[in-house]
């Protein structure tokens, strides 16, 4: 994906609404609107790759979970610290961006009222809807969290099975899933036209106010994601992995760099091993933990798609009760552990989450449009959540591991 072009179609976007709504030329307006259709094709091409996308990759991940059987202690102990730490990220993400939203000025959103549902459901029709009764009929209907409790129930039954069936259809769904992720940067490489189509009609429908929104949003999610790290992870290095957080941030510099500047937790693997090793870490830890947490541990993604659901339902007019809140935790939670290794993943995963509380989907090509700072910084988040997770449990676990490495 070319950022550098997804930008300069945000700012022509951007321009030429900003433009039309100060100057008030009918003209211009007229262009602005006209570019509605390329931002509304270039949604219904993410949705197109959506649902199959997610559905398989759930199913190789869980997969690699249901193996943590046989691994032991050192694996569910993993699998826990990423759930301990994903639920907070949520929370601070939503509390941050409703502190934020105080800064921010009430603007159009971009879809028609007509498309907005201002209800959400109570959380017993939510649970009791995650289970389809039909789960083709959910997937055309775009209910991708009722199709998720499909699919991993579906995996978990596959693990069962004798290894030779396992083997062929995790190998299927391995190769399903390559091919949807090619797909899916054909799509965002259609970015740059999709997110102008998108700006260019909302900012001229609100002027500057969409501008100061956006920043606020920018900030919010930065401030969080620091939040996150002083409040969540180094405290439990410090209590749990027995490490200074003085220690633990010097001996991770390098991860944090490289994911900052790679924004893939795959990528900066080879930086992360390295430094486990220096920071004195048992290898049979690591080497599980590592690529196993660069696989489904996204702390930094979960935050930043909570403090997004809380501004694009405030765009929206969408209430977000206590109810309503619940339910988005518990579906943003689950959404989190499907981040594919896609550029935007965090915001292409968004749709069922949004899709449970009836806030439309347009609102994320303008979250795509600005998405690059955010994501630099919620990128360096996850690795260090992946460093943070290691150093831990293998302080945990440490009488059970000298044995293995001796």
């Amino acid at each position: 994906m070319n950022t550098r072009a997804i930008l300069i179609g945000l700012a022509l976007g951007l321009g030429l609404g900003v433009t039309a709504s100060a100057t008030g030329s009918p003209a211009l307006l007229r262009a602005a609107e006209a570019a509605a259709p390329l931002g509304q094709v270039f949604l219904r091409a993410i949705q197109m790759v959506v649902i199959p996308l997610v559905a398989a990759i759930v199913f190789v991940g869980v997969g690699r979970i249901g193996s943590l059987r046989k691994l032991g202690r050192l694996g569910g102990l993993a699998v826990g610290f990423f759930w301990v730490t994903t639920l907070p990220a949520i929370l601070i993400g939503m509390g941050v961006m409703k502190l934020g939203l105080s800064f921010t000025a009430p603007v159009a959103p971009p879809a028609e009222a007509a498309e907005v549902a201002t209800e959400a459901p109570g959380v017993v029709d939510f649970l009791v809807n995650l289970v389809p009764r039909n789960p083709i009929e959910a997937a055309a209907a775009g209910s991708l969290l009722p199709l998720i409790i499909f699919i991993v129930l579906f995996a978990a039954a596959t693990t069962t099975l004798p290894r030779e069936k396992q083997e062929s259809l995790t190998s299927l769904a391995e190769a399903v899933s390559d091919a949807l992720i090619k797909l899916m940067h054909w799509v965002l490489w259609t970015a740059p036209v999709g997110v102008f189509g998108l700006a260019a009609p909302v900012t001229a429908r609100t002027g500057l106010a969409m501008l100061q929104n956006l920043g606020v949003f920018i900030l919010a999610v930065v401030v969080g994601l620091f939040l996150m790290k002083g409040l969540i992870l180094l405290p439990l290095v410090r209590i749990l992995g027995g490490m200074s957080p003085g220690r633990f941030i010097r001996g991770t510099l390098g991860t944090y760099t490289v994911g900052f500047t790679t924004t893939t937790s795959v990528g900066t693997l080879p930086m992360m091993l390295q430094e486990a090793e220096q920071l004195g870490l048992s290898r049979s830890s690591y080497r599980l933990i590592l690529p196993l947490a660069a696989s489904i541990n996204r702390p930094g993604s979960a935050l930043f798609q909570g403090a997004s659901l809380v501004f694009l339902a405030a765009m929206y007019g969408v209430p977000l009760g206590p109810a309503a809140v619940a339910v988005a935790v518990l579906a943003t939670f689950l959404a989190a552990m499907t981040v594919a290794p896609v550029p935007s993943a965090s915001i292409v995963s968004l749709v069922p989450v949004l899709n449970v509380v009836g806030v439309p989907l347009a609102g994320l090509g303008i979250l795509l449009g600005i998405d690059r700072l955010p994501d630099v910084f919620r990128s360096a988040a996850n690795v260090i959540g992946h460093m943070a997770a290691t150093t831990t449990v293998d302080a945990m676990t440490r009488n059970d591991q000298e044995t293995e490495d001796g």
